[in-house]
Parts: C-alpha cells; structure tokens; sequence
C-alpha cells in the first residue's frame, strides 16, 4: 500500500508508474532543501505546510495542494500535518503539466482523485491508472491558483533579517523600522523590493502578513492573539484586511477549507 509511516523509507524514483501515490501522518517535519526528478503536488488535510523553494515562500493551508515541477529545489516545513498526501508524476506526463510551481484550491472533485490516488499500491497496474490520471490531470489544469505565496528579495543587505523569515518570531515591521534595522534608506528598500520582488515594500509586508495569518490560522491560534502578533490596530482591522485579500473572514476561511 501508499500508506506509509515517518520512519519508512521512500523514493519516487524507485517506482516506474504514471502517478506514485504517498500517504503519511506526518506530525511535525522538516523536509530539508531537496529536489524531485518528478513532477509533484502534496497536500494535506489538516495543519499548515511551509515551501520556500528558489526565492518564493508559500504557506499551505489544509485542502490547498502545492505544484512542484521537476527539477526545483525547495524546502517543506510542517506544523502538525496529519493525513498528508503526495503524488509523483511520471516524466513523460511533463507536456501535459504546469513547468510554474504553484499553490492551487482544491474542489470536491480533486479531492476526491487524490485521496484515491495517494492510496494506490506501488505497484498498481499503469493500464489501470490511465483514465484517473488523465483526469486528474484536466482537473489541475483548469485549477484555480491560490496567490498564498511571497517573492523574497535576495539583496545582501537584507539576508541577515531575511535569514529567519520561516521563524514564528519573525515580523515584516514598517518601511521606517526596516530601514533602520538593515541600514539603508527607505527609497533604497523600496527600489530593492521594487526589482526584486515586483512590488513595493508596503504590499510585500501586507502579503506577509496575509501569509502568517493563514498559518497562524491553520495553528489553531485565535483571532485576537493573530492581530497582536501581525500588528494590526485591532481585531477588527484585522478581520476586514483578512476578508479584503481573500473574500472571507479568518474563521469562515477555516470551515471553507477543512
């Protein structure tokens, strides 16, 4: 079977098949910087995931899936992940198939083809994966994508404070406080984040915090103590930013996506 536990050794590569399908109850777990030689989308049911791959951070809520093309170094962090589940895609699907790593929503549909998928015995049959595969392959396709994701800049004189950016401890402070903080001028800030991330510092930091809130979210945390953290005003500047970036309020984007 698909299901396997931490402990357990695995290897895509290992397996000559459409689609290899991997279920695990993860906990809490860093993947380490890695490569796949297959294309892959991971998900899970319930805790938050965090990717950083080549200069992007996206943060995974429960029943969103993350599209990892061949080849791209990235890193998954894990806060109390349990069912998650991953496919490898074989390299002769590639033309099929995103080459841009994404973070996508998952309707019943999809949900219902990875669930089934994830569980396939290593050695299921390729003749009997063909249509599920083409499928599933329609349905990511047609997706839509979820911009729960930051461009980070890679300019010098913001790697010491960057360097933390996946610590709970991290905050993206005011434009005037990050000057001071690095050393440079705020026009200089704004002209880094401007070529470098393509957005000025002030919505880089709101995308930040829309991105720590999803995770803080996803943790359990309540509402209050989000807005204290991410220094909002108040909870109800928090909530009205919150339902602005992503048409729901904090604890509606909970239930919608359980």
């Amino acid at each position: 079977m698909a299901y396997i536990t931490i402990d357990q050794e695995f290897c895509s590569d290992d397996y000559d098949s459409l689609v290899v399908g991997l279920a695990i109850d993860i906990g809490g777990h860093d993947s380490g910087g890695h490569r796949h030689n297959k294309d892959q989308l991971l998900f899970s049911h319930h805790g938050c995931m965090v990717i950083t791959l080549e200069g992007v951070k996206c943060v995974l809520p429960p029943m969103r899936a993350a599209w990892i093309p061949a080849g791209v170094f990235h890193n998954a962090q894990m806060n109390n992940v349990t069912h998650y589940r991953s496919l490898y895609f074989d390299q002769s699907l590639q033309s099929q198939l995103s080459r841009e790593m994404k973070i996508i929503d998952i309707n019943p549909l999809l949900a219902v083809l990875l669930e089934r998928m994830s569980m396939w015995p290593f050695d299921k049959p390729i003749k009997e994966q063909v249509n599920s595969v083409n499928l599933l392959i329609e349905e990511l396709n047609l997706a839509t994508e979820s911009h729960l994701n930051l461009p980070l800049p890679h300019d010098q004189r913001l790697q010491k404070w960057l360097v933390d950016i996946n610590n709970p401890d991290f905050l993206a402070p005011r434009l005037a406080e990050l000057s001071a903080l690095v050393g440079a001028s705020e026009k200089t800030i704004t002209r880094i984040f401007n070529k470098e991330t393509g957005m000025p510092y002030q919505s880089w930091r709101q995308q930040w915090r829309l991105l720590a809130a999803v995770e803080l979210l996803s943790q359990g945390q309540r509402i209050s103590d989000i807005s204290y953290r991410l220094n909002f005003a108040n909870d109800s500047a928090f909530i009205s930013f919150f339902r602005q970036k992503t048409g729901f309020t904090p604890l509606n984007f909970m239930i919608e996506f359980k």
